[in-house]
């Protein structure tokens, strides 16, 4: 594919400063043979890596990338199988203006409201990773003086309809089926911004009734915002892929301090290990720093078809276009379909109009 090889030819010519954004530390791992220790399990103030529901989480993350919304929306699409029979959409969310899909559920199993973003539409992969490359720290999160972030990150999330839609449905959600616990996954920029949908909820109901899975996203703040994450954020799985280039931008500068981006933890490294003919695959549970010299950062990421696939699951868009979308004709299964500031909302409840203070 064209867009594959244009993107593999710009993350060569990346790769010399990605080396440089490396510490010292990882650069030895890259230079001696050691031995690694496969670690399935660890756990984190009584949470731990669960293989099962990360199997389950990535076909909700592959899902959201669908753009037959009258198949995503009554679950019929041909991602909405396998492990997530009888998952019920209570809300789609497409911002056409800024290319952002999203929708809130409620699970059988793992019995909770289940809240996916899309990542970044496959043909603009290469765009996307250039512009990553240069993001700057540029805004400060509120209530958090020494925490940066990026505002393209922070402002997809904060500043577009997809946050005041998700509160609704989650008060909804909860209203209609109990006071179920709080599932948030996503994929690449789809990653980031499920972080900041997470950190967002677990401010407002508590850090342990939401739970964070994220598949090869980018970072999204300084150290003093990865800190002030993981202590709201506590239930957090950031899962990485063999050579994924996304995990390694924007890059992480050991020597800038406070004016660096940084991973928070805990991240999950999925890799391959060859010893003759014989194919392992590990899953690497890393350490509680957030970038971890011994997983993802001990290679040089390099891979864009790393970045769309995790555990065997396809995680790009199903169609060619930016924002392409197809909703059928009138149809019972969603009750409302609404456009708000350029964006469609296709909804199982009734739309009341609703103050976020109140949510």
């Amino acid at each position: 594919m064209a867009w594959l090889r244009r993107t593999e030819t710009l993350v060569l010519l990346l790769v010399v400063l990605l080396a440089s954004a490396s510490s010292p530390a990882a650069a030895a791992a890259a230079g001696e043979e050691e031995e690694r220790v496969i670690r399935l399990k660890r756990c984190d103030g009584g949470y731990s890596y669960n293989h099962t529901l990360a199997h389950i989480l990535v076909e909700y993350a592959s899902a959201v990338y669908t753009s037959d919304l009258t198949s995503l929306f009554s679950w019929t699409c041909p991602r909405c199988k396998g492990h997530t029979k009888g998952f019920e959409v209570i809300e789609i969310i497409v911002d056409v203006e800024n290319c952002l899909q999203a929708f809130v559920g409620v699970a059988p199993d793992p019995r909770s409201i289940i809240i996916a973003f899309r990542g970044t539409q496959q043909h603009s992969v290469s765009n996307w990773i250039e512009d990553l490359f240069w993001k700057q720290l540029d805004v400060t999160y509120p209530g958090m003086p020494d925490a940066m972030v990026h505002h393209g990150f922070y402002s997809a999330y904060y500043n577009t309809t997809l946050r005041y839609e998700i509160l609704k449905s989650i008060k909804w959600a909860r209203k209609t089926y109990g006071n179920l616990p709080i599932n948030v996954v996503g994929h690449s920029m789809g990653g980031a911004l499920a972080s900041f949908c997470a950190l967002d909820l677990s401010v407002k109901f508590g850090s342990q009734e939401v739970e964070l899975m994220t598949f090869g996203q980018p970072r999204i703040g300084n150290p003093a915002f990865a800190v002030y994450f993981g202590e709201q954020v506590p239930r957090t799985i950031r899962v990485t892929h063999q050579n994924d280039i996304v995990p390694h931008l924007p890059p992480y500068y050991y020597y800038l301090g406070e004016w660096t981006y940084h991973h928070f933890a805990r991240e999950v490294w999925l890799h391959e290990s060859i010893d003759g003919n014989v194919v392992t695959r590990n899953e690497t549970v890393c350490d509680d720093s957030g970038e971890d010299p011994t997983c993802s950062r001990s290679v040089y990421g390099m891979s864009v078809a790393d970045h769309l696939e995790y555990y065997d699951v396809t995680l790009h868009a199903d169609s060619r276009g930016t924002c392409q979308f197809v909703i059928g004709a009138a149809n019972q299964v969603y009750n409302y379909v609404r456009e708000v500031d350029g964006s469609i909302i296709l909804s199982r409840y009734p739309q009341e109009p609703q103050a976020l203070e109140s949510m």
